[in-house]
């Protein structure tokens, strides 16, 4: 089992799309996935209620004591996807404590790069005292089609000292369109969806190869 947490304390940043996506991805290669919803706003339990023949469990684990039991209760399960809260430091932090690798999403703009800094400060102190678990990466996300990335915005990452992913997702109008109907870009014909949200899901999955926890 491994257990993926997709956080950033600043809103906005794609984290629904983004978990939603990497849940639907890793069923349809045949794992079995649980999307933990830990956000009281409830996005993730919306696109879920919104089809339903969703082949993907989800439950609401919005209390950090319910977060800390995960483990255990997940444990038949190939993956776990939390959708992370928002500005919410104990959810964050009981998410941290009890995941495998954590996913953060920012936008290319300033504001969402210095939003990240207590995030990365929670990640390091806990990998300080659990031999560099959980392992951590940023993705940018929702970057406007046809824009270049400045270099400054991966070079501000590059601060932080944790891995960002080659993989970039675009804003496109795919993703608010499945979601609204529970689905994710892998029921439409938007080609270049599909390939950037595997593209990520295979960089994430040759992160985490080596942290995949055995439970008995």
């Amino acid at each position: 089992m491994s257990i993926i947490s997709v956080l950033n304390p600043k809103g906005g940043c794609g984290k629904t799309t983004i978990s939603t996506n990497l849940a639907r991805a890793l069923h349809d290669r045949g794992a079995s996935v649980l999307i933990v919803d830990s956000d009281p706003p409830g996005s993730a339990r919306d696109w879920h209620a919104a089809n339903e023949d969703n082949p993907i469990e989800l439950v609401v684990l919005d209390r950090p004591n319910n977060v800390k039991t995960l483990a255990s209760m997940a444990a038949n399960y190939d993956y776990v996807v939390i959708n992370g809260a928002a500005k919410l430091e104990d959810m964050i932090a009981a998410a941290i404590k009890v995941s495998d690798f954590i996913l953060i999403p920012v936008q290319p703009a300033p504001y969402d790069i210095w939003a990240a800094s207590d995030l990365v400060d929670f990640i390091k102190a806990r990998q300080e005292v659990t031999d560099g678990v959980p392992l951590a990466g940023f993705v940018v996300s929702r970057v406007v089609e046809g824009t270049r990335l400045g270099g400054d915005v991966r070079a501000a990452l590059d601060e932080y000292a944790l891995p960002v992913f080659d993989t970039t997702i675009t804003q496109r109008q795919v993703y608010p369109q499945t979601a609204s109907e529970g689905l994710t870009v892998f029921d439409a014909d938007n080609v270049k969806a599909k390939a950037e949200t595997t593209a990520l899901i295979d960089e994430i999955l040759a992160m985490i190869a080596p942290v995949v926890r055995e439970v008995a």
